[in-house]
């Protein structure tokens, strides 16, 4: 069987390494790997750290590009790579535009599309956008879902998706946390952490979302400012590079003692700051995943979650982007222990770290027409 796997942008290539690393395992698989670098050096970071070398890499990205570049862009230049490989099938990933791109690029071809971490749903089309239009889209189109949990298998059912199609998996990110907390820090990683206060409490931000562009992450930024005034604490912030982050970002927050503004970061330092965080702030979809793995809790600064298991486990709570809400609930967590607790010690409802495993078996048991 031939499988193209395609990989757009960092989250996606944290969660497709383990099916890439899978699929290598197998002598009935011949199986490709296709970058479209809707993110370039971020990445091209994981492709590293994974052992991952590309066979096509279509090279879109652009700077300040929109949706509706990246989508143009990868429609027009994924059609000679399928007439080249000739796939029996396409894997993709998430949520991005890349991925509904390559979705409808491969059903134009006739070739079906496996949709790794299917059925993910906030039922609000601006929030996370363009995600939640991407993902509908993507499911819709794709031959086989690959459901990270109960919740998203019910709501592909809901929207009329055939039961024989859809498989619950557990999410990749599981099985990708796995291989990197297992392995030796690097010496760049160690040397970030050695950098950091040793007998602060850390909080990691990360905000880089569409929708808190403007007037939402500037209450962000007042928010932390407020928190950054204790001492008992230290901000820890990798900046996004889109300007309409980084340019607010590093002029409001750049001087504040209690506040490390640093650059984006490989796989594995991140993994490792969020292992050593007391608390995680961000409006990350993945983070909300991987979190819970490493015992932390996580407060979601956005309106709603396609990630509802992370916040009915108790790993994750919804404060939006309200300064006052943001303040109060972060400072609940540094003082009362037991509510810090409650949230670390919560499960992880997101899979055993066999989804790989589990989706690769799956996707060659199908039959080739």
């Amino acid at each position: 069987m031939k499988i193209l796997s395609i990989i757009g942008t960092r989250p996606e290539a944290v969660k497709m390494a383990p099916v890439v690393a899978e699929l290598t395992r197998w002598p009935s698989a011949e199986a490709h790997v296709l970058v479209t670098a809707q993110h370039r050096k971020l990445l091209d970071q994981v492709l590293h750290l994974f052992d991952i070398t590309p066979d096509y890499d279509l090279d879109i990205m652009t700077a300040d590009q929109s949706p509706s570049d990246v989508f143009a862009q990868v429609l027009e230049r994924i059609r000679p790579v399928l007439a080249d490989f000739r796939p029996d099938w396409v894997l993709v990933q998430g949520d991005t535009t890349t991925v509904l791109a390559a979705t409808l690029a491969a059903a134009y071809f006739q070739v079906p599309v496996g949709h790794v971490e299917a059925g993910l749903r906030t039922y609000d089309r601006t929030n996370p956008f363009p995600e939640e239009i991407n993902r509908i889209l993507t499911d819709h189109v794709a031959s086989l879902h690959f459901a990270p949990t109960k919740n998203a298998r019910n709501s592909l059912l809901r929207e009329g998706i055939s039961e024989k199609n859809v498989y619950i998996t557990g999410n990749t990110v599981v099985d990708a946390l796995q291989v990197i907390t297992a392995r030796q820090l690097t010496s760049s990683t160690k040397d970030i952490l050695n950098r950091l206060p040793s007998r602060k409490r850390l909080i990691l931000v990360t905000a880089h979302r569409r929708e808190n562009f403007g007037a939402p992450l500037q209450r962000i930024i007042t928010a932390l400012l407020q928190l950054a005034d204790r001492e008992d604490i230290h901000l820890v912030y990798p900046v996004h590079p889109n300007p309409s982050v980084n340019e607010p970002v590093k002029k409001a927050l750049g001087s504040h003692r209690n506040i490390s503004l640093l650059p984006p970061l490989d796989y594995m330092t991140f993994v490792h700051l969020m292992k050593n965080a007391y608390v995680i702030l961000t409006d990350s979809g993945g983070i909300q995943e991987e979190a819970p793995g490493l015992g932390v809790p996580v407060l979601v600064m956005r309106a709603v979650t396609e990630r509802p298991e992370a916040i009915e486990a108790g790993t994750a709570a919804l404060v939006g982007s309200k300064t006052e809400k943001i303040v109060s609930v972060t400072t609940r967590l540094l003082n009362d222990k037991s509510a810090h607790q409650e949230m670390a010690q919560a499960i992880n409802p997101f899979g055993d770290g066999k989804a790989a495993q589990k989706i690769v078996e799956i996707l060659l048991r199908q039959n080739i027409d």
